[in-house]
């Protein structure tokens, strides 16, 4: 792979997010783009969260059993209501594991793409479901599988396999590997890396919040800077594994 040497990489905490600003302030109107389509998809997550309290309005809510023409009319709409629950839930679940991650790993991708100074191609939002689309979904399952494995062991383990397999997304769709080989070589790149990981996805937690508190609409340039800032590290520490310098000569 060509090394990309438009914007000046270096893996470390104070680079990636300074590339990462210079990256949202050059791309901006299509990474914002990018970040609104993906809460056009993430939105119907949000709305299939629903619980009992979601149909309190409903007539027979409000009613006692004793109210109801029978007792049993009652239990059946209750049965009806967790019958419809648990089929939203389903729905739910099947939306989140085959249908967002490719959108998710797409949009990665393009954050990589304004990185290495390419123009975002807005097909690769949807170029998963032609190409890749196993790799992605297993890539996306056996992650979450192996951090939360890790959170109940204590959270520690967690937090570390999470820093570890932050690069998957990118390189399942960068790599075109399969989800075991982009986990080890998430591993391998990410070694050496894991606090700068760790201290980038703390304070992008703050950034976020700041985002937030800025009106809310503030929250769109706050997770463009902190998705272009894990691209940049990403690529850094790619062109750092792929491109090692070369040893000094005496």
């Amino acid at each position: 792979m060509e090394t990309i040497t438009e914007y000046k990489l270096t893996p470390s905490f104070g680079n990636s997010f300074g590339t990462g600003w210079r990256v949202m302030l050059d791309n901006f109107l299509r990474l914002f783009l990018v970040i609104i389509i993906m809460a056009v998809i993430t939105g119907p997550l949000k709305m299939m969260n629903l619980n009992l309290g979601d149909f309190h309005g409903l007539h027979w809510s409000h009613r006692l059993p004793c109210e109801w023409p029978n007792h049993m009319d009652g239990l059946f709409s209750l049965a009806s209501l967790g019958l419809f629950a648990a089929f939203v839930t389903l729905i739910a679940l099947v939306y989140s594991f085959l249908v967002v991650p490719v959108f998710k790993y797409g949009s990665n991708m393009i954050f990589v793409q304004a990185v290495r100074k390419l123009k975002p191609d807005f097909e690769l939002l949807i170029k998963g479901f032609r190409e890749n689309y196993l790799y992605i979904v297993l890539a996306n399952l056996l992650v979450i599988a192996l951090v939360v494995i890790g959170f109940f062991a204590l959270i520690i383990p967690g937090i570390i396999i999470a820093c570890r397999l932050v690069f998957v997304s990118y390189i399942v769709m960068d790599k075109k590997l399969d989800p075991i080989e982009a986990v080890e070589l998430s591993w391998r790149l990410t070694r050496g890396h894991g606090w700068t990981i760790f201290f980038m996805g703390f304070v992008s937690i703050f950034i976020i919040l700041f985002g937030l508190l800025m009106l809310i609409i503030g929250i769109f340039p706050a997770i463009i800077w902190v998705s272009s800032s894990f691209a940049s590290l990403y690529q850094s520490v790619l062109n750092e594994k792929e491109n090692p310098a070369e040893p000094a000569m005496a």
